[in-house]
This record gives structure tokens, C-alpha cells and sequence, in this order.
């Protein structure tokens, strides 16, 4: 995941004591507060248990007060990745606080088959951390199964998020398409494999059509850092999938000119979106029924397009 207003990626590590960044569609909640997050000592003292204590990568930045997608990826001092299928995880309101809470993270594919990314990443941790305040939530990870590692986190929450969230009305913005660029798909996307799809309707077009529809704003050339992923290859997948039908898909890039020298275009800008990639999932009333913040899996973006059908 790339800054959209700095050339540096947003995302970094957190290790150690240091205070870190911020940072599953399951179908059900896995964060909840339990007499066993509560009985447990300081997320401290979990922390510094026997095991090898390990660095978060955050995916996800733009949380809020009330239910987050949480991504990170856990790397060990080696600089691999930990990836196992699933990683408990305790939360708290501070390092040296009981956890109020507890969840599992899972490990999403955020990859397809023969898809074009310029990542080293097969999977990324998922979670959910319920928020009901503003502040700085400590959480953490421990996977479950093989070697013993516990990775520390942090999640800055806003009152509000930067960028519009669940619930928002989906912005009435006339992105480029084949037809405004007279069907110069160059100036349309940096793929190098462009689905011609994504490029027939603008964002104002579905909504005046009312149409459900997912809109990515991303850019597959230039988000070359470990937590962004290839987002444009997963949606051009499920947009392909039989379950898909009646539902749009919508490609956006980020920079001005495809160049990121010339800063990000008018529509990043108009949907105020502090990183990239990021990625909504609309209803045919206009409503977003899904955010997606960095990288995430088929699955996740399946169960989410179905939800609007």
C-alpha cells in the first residue's frame, strides 16, 4: 500500500516497544469480548511469553469508531513472512492493559493464479477490531501452528475515517472511461494485461443507472510495496465469475497522467482517499456495503459482491 499525497508506502514496520501505524469479510464477527480476554494478564506480559517476538506489517490505516477490517502481514527478523492459516489475537487499550478483547486473524489469498503483481506476498492476516472510541488500540498476533512468534501492532482510530466508509453515499464522480478517452485504453490504466471492462462505465454513470457496482482505485504499475497487492487482478476475476452478473466493475487509477510525479488525479482527490489501493463495493441504492482498504482475496470480495446482488 502506497501514501497517495507522499512518494514514500505507508506502510512500516512495528517492533519491539515502538509505537507503530495503523494497521475478514467473514460472514460473522471474530473479535468479542471474553471473561478469558478479560482474566488474562497485560498484552505485555502476553507479548514478552516464550516465543519469538516478531514485526507487524500494517495493510490498513483508515479506521474509525465502530467495526475495522484490520490487514497486516507478520515477518520475522529475517525478514520472512509468518503465514499460517490462522493467528489468535489479543487487543487492548494499551501495552500495559488486560486485552478487553479477543479475535482471530485469517490468512487471506490476496493473489490469482497467473494475475500480474510485482508482490512477494501470497496471503495477508484479516481481522476485525471493534472500536468504541478514538485512540490507539495495541493488538497482538500470535499464528497458530509451527515455530512460537508473537507480533505487536498498533491501530490509530478516528472519529471519523479519512475516506468515505460503510454507510456513506458513494460519490457521484465521472471517472475517465473508453468513451471520454475515445477508446485510448493507455490513458486509462498501467496494466499491462488492461480488462476492458472496468473502463465502460464511470462511478456517476452506475449510480444514475442504478446499478451495484465495485469501484477499485488503484494502480498496478506503480504499488510495488509488500501490502499492496494485486487488487485490479481480483476484481477483473470475480467480475468474470457467473455470480457476478448485474453487477459493475470500475477501474481507477491514481495518478494524474499515470505519472506519480504529477501527484493523484481529481478522483482520488474528490473521494479523499488518503492511500491506495482501496476499494468499494455499492448497492444499486448508491449505499457502500463494503470497504476495502489495501490488499484482499477473491473470497473477500465475492462474498461482498454478493451481498449487494
Amino acid at each position: 500500500m502506497r501514501r497517495t499525497t507522499v512518494a514514500a508506502p505507508f506502510a512500516c514496520l512495528v517492533a519491539a516497544l515502538g509505537a507503530g501505524c495503523g494497521g475478514t469479510d467473514d460472514p460473522s464477527p471474530d473479535t468479542s469480548s471474553t471473561p478469558a480476554a478479560r482474566s488474562a494478564g497485560t498484552l505485555e506480559a502476553l507479548w514478552r511469553a516464550p516465543g519469538e517476538d516478531v514485526a507487524v506489517v500494517a495493510g490498513t490505516s483508515d479506521h474509525e469508531v465502530g467495526a475495522n477490517r484490520v490487514s497486516f502481514l507478520v515477518v520475522d527478523k529475517q525478514s520472512r513472512l509468518v503465514e499460517q492459516p490462522t493467528a489468535k489475537v489479543w487487543i487492548a487499550r494499551g501495552l500495559k492493559q488486560r486485552p478487553f478483547a479477543t479475535g482471530t486473524a485469517r490468512l487471506e489469498s490476496i493473489g490469482v493464479p497467473g494475475g500480474e503483481s510485482a508482490d512477494d506476498v501470497g496471503g495477508i492476516y484479516v481481522t476485525t477490531i471493534e472500536a468504541s472510541r478514538p485512540g490507539t488500540y495495541w493488538f497482538l498476533a500470535e499464528p497458530v501452528g509451527g515455530r512460537r512468534v508473537q507480533a505487536l501492532g498498533t491501530v490509530v482510530v478516528r472519529a471519523r475515517s479519512m475516506a468515505p466508509s460503510v454507510n456513506d453515499r458513494a460519490l457521484p464522480t465521472r471517472t475517465p472511461t473508453l468513451a471520454s478517452t475515445g477508446g485510448k485504453l493507455a490513458e486509462l490504466t498501467t496494466s499491462q494485461t488492461p480488462d476492458r471492462a472496468l473502463y465502460e462505465r464511470s462511478i456517476a454513470q452506475a449510480l444514475a443507472a442504478k446499478e451495484p457496482f465495485v469501484v477499485t482505485f488503484a494502480t498496478p504499475q506503480f504499488c510495488q510495496t509488500r501490502t499492496c497487492g494485486p487488487g485490479v487482478d481480483v476484481v477483473s476475476a470475480v467480475r468474470k465469475r457467473p455470480s457476478s452478473a448485474g453487477v459493475r466493475f470500475i477501474h481507477v487509477e491514481i495518478y494524474a497522467d499515470n505519472d506519480p510525479a504529477k501527484g493523484v488525479n481529481r478522483w482520488v482527490k474528490e473521494w479523499r482517499l488518503p492511500t491506495e489501493p482501496f476499494t468499494y463495493v455499492v448497492d444499486r441504492t448508491g449505499v457502500i456495503r463494503t470497504k476495502l482498504e489495501g490488499a484482499f482475496s477473491l473470497g473477500e470480495l465475492a462474498r461482498a459482491v454478493a451481498a449487494v446482488r
